[in-house]
């Protein structure tokens, strides 16, 4: 029977307004998770990230649990107790989720205000909780079936929704897990000063740690100096531009791999200033230090794309004539061409044109193999598009290379020697990972919904490493085969 002190349609409406604040705190958590987590911060592609990726993954499960069961069920008896120890369990790991994000990352300020807000919607959340529990708790312990019309409905979409992202997260910390900490690389020379740009992404990272490892002298310069020295355990000295360096500091290497992603949103004609202005920006900073430095650097390592060369080119080396042929070869084209003025300095100029590279951590692999892992592999358009691509581990070698190395100048392929068609590389993907390749994504579909960039996906040059097989470059991984082996 009801709690005498609630009448059945008070009861009836703290019901309604508790489902309706679990669908704001799902919409919130939603946007928090996409635009914070993923596109924001790119949480799966730190490694310091492991401990709040694994404490997401429990709390999104514990959600899920409470999204679908509240949408479908009256918790009688002994099961507002269950109930209650999911939620009371969720609210711990909140608060160390708070304390891992206080101590490894700086929160965007939208990001905290987010978290504020979701504090306060789960504190009205809780309160309707209590009110309601006396209600249920005289009621049979059993799960009553009950059906709340479409906000069941959405709930349950928000269930399964967030248990993914809990899986998607675990995947991610799993991976994670398995990152080994690499060797310092060979530049040639101990305890060299490198100024980096672009030192918190996929590539920098990697690169920044194993310097680091290495006994070099690393500065980043960074959008936010207070995240990048946090992500570094502030083993790296970390500035806003390379305009607040004194002119009697010296740099051995200069290192851009500043730019935001190509690969995401589509090329509106913002979008493209973005990814325009995200290079061009770093490389003049770079440029007017480097133009005002009393000792030069020797080297300037520029990070590229084979995208230089357009989306259909074969087969081609770094002796290939190029003229652009879509907005990813012109963003190379300029890129590169404004960076060459280091050139006239009197400092070596390295441009190294990466292929997909691919590593646990970051880059393009963990989304692919998330799709695989969930059952979901598929080829993209004909499938027949080139994929040319290179190990993190071989990356950095050719970068340490170019370091090292004074006859490395101008261009320089990025790429293993074996590249493959997209379909090829998700066979060899599915086989590794024991997983079915069966859907296939139509071109047509794609470009239409991601206009211009769709050539990104449904196209793909062919590229060798002419420079690095001259030089008779080592590879660690030659084949796909292996570089998969390894990363899986």
């Amino acid at each position: 029977m009801p709690h005498p002190a609630l009448t059945q349609p008070a009861i009836e409406c703290i019901v309604d307004l508790l489902l309706t604040l679990l669908i704001v705190q799902a919409v919130m958590g939603a946007f928090d998770t996409v635009y914070h987590h993923e596109l924001t911060v790119a949480l799966p592609a730190h490694a310091a990230a492991r401990d709040e990726l694994t404490v997401h993954a429990l709390r999104s499960v514990l959600y899920g649990v409470i999204f679908a069961g509240l949408a479908w069920f009256e918790f009688g008896g002994w099961w507002v107790a269950v109930l209650w120890t999911v939620v009371l369990v969720e609210v711990v790991l909140t608060l160390i989720d708070f304390l891992i994000e206080d101590r490894t990352r700086v929160l965007p300020q939208s990001e905290r205000v987010l978290h504020t807000l979701l504090a306060i919607g789960g504190g009205a959340t809780f309160t309707l909780l209590a009110l309601q529990t006396p209600a249920w708790w005289q009621l049979p312990s059993e799960l009553a079936p009950a059906d709340y019309g479409w906000k069941s409905w959405f709930l349950t979409l928000a269930a399964l929704g967030v248990t993914l992202s809990g899986i998607r997260d675990a995947l991610a910390a799993r991976s994670m897990a398995r990152v080994r900490p690499g060797a310092p690389l060979d530049v040639g020379a101990a305890h060299l000063r490198f100024l980096i740009a672009g030192g918190t992404g996929f590539i920098g990272t990697a690169l920044t740690q194993r310097l680091i490892a290495g006994g070099h002298h690393v500065t980043l310069v960074a959008r936010n100096p207070l995240r990048a020295a946090m992500q570094f355990g502030g083993a790296a000295r970390c500035v806003r531009a390379a305009a607040t360096l004194s002119p009697g500091e010296h740099f051995d290497v200069v290192v851009n791999l500043a730019g935001a992603p190509v690969v995401g949103a589509p090329w509106t004609r913002a979008r493209k200033r973005v990814l325009l202005e995200s290079r061009l920006a770093p490389t003049e900073d770079l440029l007017r230090y480097a133009g005002r430095a009393q000792t030069r650097p020797r080297v300037w390592i520029q990070a590229s794309a084979i995208g230089y060369y357009g989306q259909t080119a074969t087969n081609i080396d770094e002796h290939t004539a190029a003229t652009v042929s879509d907005f990813a070869s012109e963003l190379c084209h300029r890129w590169e061409a404004r960076a060459q003025a280091c050139a006239a300095l009197g400092v070596r100029y390295v441009a190294l044109r990466f292929g997909l590279v691919m590593g646990r951590s970051g880059g393009s692999l963990p989304p692919l193999l998330l799709g695989l892992k969930l059952g979901a592999g598929s080829v993209i358009g004909s499938g027949r598009q080139f994929v040319s691509w290179i190990h993190i581990e071989d990356a950095l070698g050719i970068l340490a290379h170019a370091v090292r190395d004074a006859k490395i100048a101008g261009p320089v392929n990025a790429v293993a020697p074996e590249s493959v068609s997209y379909e090829a590389f998700m066979r060899e993907a599915g086989a590794i990972t024991h997983r079915p390749v069966w859907l296939r994504i139509p071109e047509r579909l794609l470009r239409k919904l991601l206009g211009e960039m769709a050539i990104m996906l449904v196209e793909g040059p062919c590229v060798l490493p002419g420079k690095l097989r001259t030089l008779h470059h080592e590879f660690r991984f030659r084949t796909l085969r292996s570089a998969l082996t390894d990363l899986v």
